[in-house]
């Protein structure tokens, strides 16, 4: 008898699932997506073209909020709940909403949907959003491509636009952003990667993203989102902790998942975190993983010119994911400016231009800074006017890209770095390279 089923998902793991779990399942039928997280990503439809022989006029996408009216409407048997960086707690609220409206909830296991890939394969994640993950998997390729390896990433999805045309997409050039369209979250995970001179594929079809990728890499490195389990099946399993929010890494899923599966736990940014936090998260990790090999890493935060920071009011603009569902009170703009002495970190709150006040009431904690969203050219926009509107000395740009080249900003602006650090022993590249058989 055929189940009629809801994937739960924000534009990413859910079209995994669907692809790998559902797509030529016969025992299932696939009524519908909800969304939720990212901002406008309900009322589009997961194209036919994608959806698979079952489905010859695809799969409408709808809002989070009728979660309980689609399964009474649908007779829906079961919701797969498939997105991340959720609180335990919430994710059973969402349990209790299902089951009392009629449907079986599942979360499908993590190795159900891991492809296996042909060449060795490192995962870079994390416990949460915001741990360092991507500083992390830069690292892990600069060590690869230091011991003569052809690194290829492989980035977890962020689809929010034509998905017909984000099939599989491959980035190795600034103009590959222009061709797809890019957002700045896109833009903040694929640029730097790029500046290093290696190759980053994402897209929505990550069976067929492998098959591209393995043609041209010797090692392949998974570079998560939010806090998700990886879509392939790691030979290492880099997961990274954040001890500003010591306790995270068992009150969320799925990260306390990833901390199960680790076989490197690296505990990231000692270098600003209490060593109480620290040791909090160390004990935590081998309590509930000892055979996890623990690796020490600071996220270094650099300005281009700390004398111009000092004394200064300032502006702080940090990534937006982390500061919204990652919940990051604070990111490398803000250490950065009270590390380089401003005089005043402006309040951004009063001068919010459209789309960005939706943003801070649906995150009310987010506090005096201004978190870089644009998913679309009508938030880019809202982020520029805002910025412009603001009365400051000079603006600390904590992302990843240089937001000047997609909008135009009337302040001077100093970017902040933060990168990847060792701090003591044993190192990243020693135990990495250890399990890997390679000699660095």
């Amino acid at each position: 008898m055929v189940e009629n089923v809801i994937i739960m998902g924000a534009a990413g793991r859910d079209f995994h699932n669907f692809n790998v779990y559902f797509r030529d399942n016969r025992r299932y039928r696939v009524v519908g997506f909800t969304a939720t997280q990212i901002p406008d990503i309900d009322g589009r439809c997961y194209p036919a073209e994608l959806s698979g022989g079952l489905y010859p006029e695809g799969i409408p996408i709808y809002s989070d909020h009728r979660l309980a009216e689609l399964i009474r409407k649908n007779a829906v048997d079961l919701v797969a709940f498939s997105y991340s960086d959720v609180p335990h707690g919430e994710v059973m609220h969402k349990a209790s909403i299902v089951t009392a409206a009629g449907a079986d909830f599942i979360i499908i296991g993590a190795q159900y949907t891991m492809l296996v890939s042909k060449k060795p394969m490192i995962s870079v994640c994390a416990v949460r959003t915001g741990c360092g993950k991507s500083q992390t998997s830069r690292q892990v390729v600069r060590m690869l491509q230091k011991a003569g390896k052809k690194v290829v990433s492989i980035r977890h999805p962020m689809p929010y636009g034509d998905l017909t045309k984000q099939v599989v997409q491959r980035f190795s050039s600034y103009d590959d952003f222009d061709r797809y369209n890019c957002t700045i979250e896109e833009r903040e995970e694929y640029e730097p990667v790029v500046d290093m001179g290696a190759v980053v594929y994402a897209g929505v079809d990550y069976a067929k993203i492998l098959e591209q990728a393995e043609k041209e890499a010797d090692v392949i490195v998974w570079d998560g989102g939010n806090n998700d389990t990886p879509f392939y099946r790691p030979d290492v399993h880099i997961v990274v902790f954040d001890p500003h929010r010591a306790g995270h890494e068992t009150r969320y899923h799925p990260g306390e998942t990833n901390m199960l599966l680790a076989d490197i736990a690296l505990i990231n940014k000692v270098d600003s975190a209490s060593p109480g936090d620290v040791d909090t998260v160390r004990r935590t990790i081998q309590r509930h993983n000892p055979e996890a090999a623990i690796v020490l890493a600071e996220s270094n935060v650099t300005a281009e010119d700390p004398g111009r920071i000092r004394d200064s009011r300032v502006l702080v603009i940090e990534d937006g994911p982390t500061l919204t569902h990652g919940e990051m009170a604070y990111g490398a703009g803000i250490i950065a400016a009270e590390r380089f002495q401003a005089a005043e970190i402006i309040d951004p709150r009063p001068l919010l231009k459209g789309s960005l006040k939706e943003t801070f009431a649906a995150y009310p904690n987010i506090g005096k800074l201004l978190p870089a969203m644009g998913y679309s050219t009508e938030q880019i926009g809202d982020l520029e006017a805002t910025i412009n509107s603001i009365d400051c000395d000079l603006v600390l740009s904590a992302t990843p890209i240089d937001l000047t080249k997609l909008i135009k900003v009337n302040h001077p602006v100093q970017r902040i770095r933060y990168e990847y650090r060792d701090h003591g022993e044993p190192t990243l590249e020693e135990v990495l390279m250890e399990k890997l058989k390679i000699s660095p």
